[in-house]
């Protein structure tokens, strides 16, 4: 097992955890994906994630043995496996703060650009070194987190940035100091978790829908989630609470 869970009220923080530089191999591929793309059987009360690493890297990348018995026969289905283990990360159903201190490099950055926050520590940093091992990949999430001039700088250089270099981007949400990383996930967490499961699922299913649409199709997508949501008791608890002043009581509180 490549993956540690331990809750922390309404949030689970999921930890990388393969030393010593939980660089993933196709089994931690294969737990990361079984783990998102199954939420809703492994998770089901869960209302934030906190994705992160005990270890001093976040994910220095791709295991470079398993490149060395790569060829153009078995690189489609391996392919396949890291696109759906990236893929689940970004379609988790609730909100995902990536807790990075050290190297996400390749694959780990891949992996934090999946998330939907990024909190780093002073120690962390980004890059894509696929120029430099002879692969291609990473170019597309670096994408989500830096203008095109400065991806490319990054990606043709292969050079890591230091997350203070990145912040002014909004690739980070903040950098602190590294003991403080994952306290600083689990503040913002907190405040995420204090809404209803319903509203924050509906949410990030919003979130993702118009992520690539334009204006007007995308605020057209949210007055669809809207209509859908109105149906939902925690919605109605949300604006009743809101008319009288109180706190709400939704339905996932304990």
């Amino acid at each position: 097992m490549y993956l540690s869970l331990q809750e922390f009220g309404a949030t689970t923080v999921v930890t990388l955890d393969r030393p010593p530089v939980n660089a993933v191999n196709l089994s931690m591929y294969e737990e990361i994906r079984d783990l998102f793309g199954r939420f809703d059987e492994r998770l089901p009360a869960t209302k934030a994630v906190v994705l992160t690493s005990d270890a001093k890297h976040f994910c220095a990348g791709n295991d470079l043995d398993e490149f060395l018995t790569l060829d153009p026969r078995n690189s489609a289905g391996r392919m396949r496996l890291v696109r759906d283990a990236f893929a689940a990360i970004y379609d988790c159903p609730v909100p995902v703060v990536g807790a990075v201190r050290g190297a996400a490099l390749g694959t780990g950055l891949a992996i934090a650009a999946s998330c939907d926050v990024i909190v780093a520590g002073e120690s962390a940093r980004f890059g894509t070194p696929e120029v430099s091992v002879g692969v291609m990949g990473g170019g597309a999430h670096l994408a989500r987190l830096v203008p095109q001039p400065i991806m490319r700088a990054m990606y043709f250089t292969a050079d890591p940035w230091p997350a203070s270099d990145l912040v002014g981007f909004g690739s980070v949400l903040r950098v602190v100091p590294d003991d403080e990383v994952l306290d600083s996930a689990l503040a913002l967490t907190g405040k995420m978790t204090r809404h209803s499961l319903t509203a924050l699922r509906h949410a990030k299913e919003s979130l993702n829908t118009i992520e690539f649409m334009d204006l007007k199709a995308g605020y057209e997508f949210e007055q669809r989630m809207t209509g859908r949501l109105s149906g939902e008791p925690d919605s109605r608890e949300a604006v009743a609470a809101l008319r009288e002043h109180r706190p709400p009581s939704y339905r996932d509180q304990p």
